[in-house]
């Protein structure tokens, strides 16, 4: 890391506003420990979806800040497919398979009882539109891609293996799996992800994995970087 500067990324939240809440009590109590002069927190992604209170956790992001740090929000794949589907009810069914029913509840948007599914949709689609608060929309569409901090690289699920992070397409840094999480090589840095569940935080040559499924499991991880150390702090 750059000197007198802390890094803390924050892995994939999934509607668990209650967990978001309970990291920050973590990073302030780290941040009052030992105070250092620039300090960037990194949400690396997957606010919405499979928890219940997806609109919760937004709601806290920009309502409920950490203060005194530089902020960071990246993409991630949920983020994209909620956005995908207020324009195209067609991917609805995908959605919804992955975790976005979860999403509409938080919203108070139910399927109604219309008799095809394609006409659930459209319905859910209309009324989730007018659910959305416009900020909420704003907070969706600026997430960033990527970010580079020191000798690490910070995106949602992985990079493509053999590119610049310049080259990187959306595609790959919201979905890749199996190529980047199976690679050796280097990868123009340390690669800070989330998106793939583990058990712990997986920690590689090339690439550090924090997923730990906290929709599911209650801890949602969260990397510190200071200097040439490492650390974690996880919820219970």
């Amino acid at each position: 890391m750059p000197p007198d500067t802390r890094i803390y990324a924050v892995g994939d939240i999934h509607g668990r506003a209650d967990l978001l809440r309970e990291a920050h009590d973590l990073i302030r109590a780290d941040m009052a420990r030992a105070p250092v002069g620039r300090t960037v927190v990194i949400y690396l992604g997957d606010y919405v979806d499979r928890g219940l209170e997806s609109r919760q956790v937004i709601d806290l992001l920009l309502d409920e800040p950490l203060e005194g740090v530089e902020r960071i929000h990246l993409k991630g794949n949920h983020e994209q497919f909620m956005l995908l589907f207020l324009d195209d009810q067609g991917v609805g069914g995908n959605w919804l398979s992955n975790g976005g029913n979860a999403t509409l509840y938080s919203y108070g948007v139910g399927m109604g009882e219309a008799s095809s599914m394609e006409e659930r949709m459209t319905a859910a689609q209309a009324t989730l539109r007018e659910a959305v608060p416009q900020r909420h929309l704003a907070f969706l569409r600026d997430l960033r891609l990527s970010h580079r901090e020191g000798d690490y690289i910070f995106v949602h699920a992985g990079v493509k293996p053999g590119r610049l992070l310049e080259e990187q397409v959306e595609e790959d840094l919201l979905w890749i799996r199996d190529e980047f999480l199976h690679c050796d090589r280097d990868l123009g840095g340390i690669v800070v992800h989330g998106h793939s569940i583990a058990a712990e935080p997986e920690i590689r040559a090339n690439r550090i994995g924090i997923d730990t499924g906290a929709f599911a499991s209650g801890v949602l991880t969260v990397l510190v970087l200071e200097g040439t150390g490492r650390g974690f702090l996880q919820t219970e």
